[in-house]
């Protein structure tokens, strides 16, 4: 019997992107990229380089100037957890109104967190906990494109590498798509290195 391939389903694909803030030095040229459920391409570079210019070109926020640009529904990770939460509104109320929280207990399991610890306000929360929490909201908004801007850099060592665990254990459901500084980190958790440079 004919061994059956297995076709991961694509995320992301970007061809010939263009875009630069000004005419004479663009940020990107010729750009191409994909991304399939199962995998993680980082994106490493120095400050400058356009890492976070490239997530806003996904979501939207920046129009290319040239190529294509097309993705599943995604949803983000960003790098400090307070700034990403209202400080006044329980976490859970938060994420009510971006996604049904249905199923929040059993992310909160998969995630290491106590359910009753997003009825708390974001400042009750230390950051290890915050940032599994914004991971919680990310994953309740269904996506198969999850975009991680540094989701460790405001953590220390061992909670850095415990969230880092959590989202390699998501990759049946979703890619990621992560922005770091941190080689060691790129290359112990990607199938590929995007290097930028400034």
């Amino acid at each position: 019997m004919a061994k059956e391939m297995c076709v991961r389903e694509s995320v992301l694909s970007i061809e010939g992107l263009r875009f630069g803030y000004t005419p004479e030095a663009p940020l990107y040229e010729n750009f191409s990229l994909a991304l399939h459920v199962g995998e993680v391409v980082s994106v490493v570079g120095p400050s400058g380089s356009g890492k976070t210019t490239l997530f806003e070109l996904i979501t939207g926020a920046l129009k290319l100037q040239a190529g294509s640009l097309t993705c599943k529904a995604f949803s983000q990770i960003f790098q400090d957890p307070y700034t990403s939460f209202h400080p006044t509104y329980s976490l859970l109320e938060q994420m009510a109104e971006v996604a049904d929280t249905q199923e929040h207990e059993r992310l909160c399991d998969a995630m290491h967190l106590s359910p009753a610890l997003l009825r708390r306000k974001p400042h009750e929360l230390s950051g290890g906990q915050l940032q599994r929490a914004s991971i919680i909201r990310a994953l309740l908004m269904k996506p198969k494109l999850l975009l991680a801007d540094e989701p460790t850099s405001a953590l220390d060592n061992l909670i850095q590498l415990e969230v880092m665990q959590l989202l390699m254990g998501l990759l049946d459901e979703v890619g990621i798509l992560l922005i770091t500084h941190d080689e060691a980190l790129a290359s112990w958790c990607s199938d590929s290195i995007i290097r930028l440079k400034s």
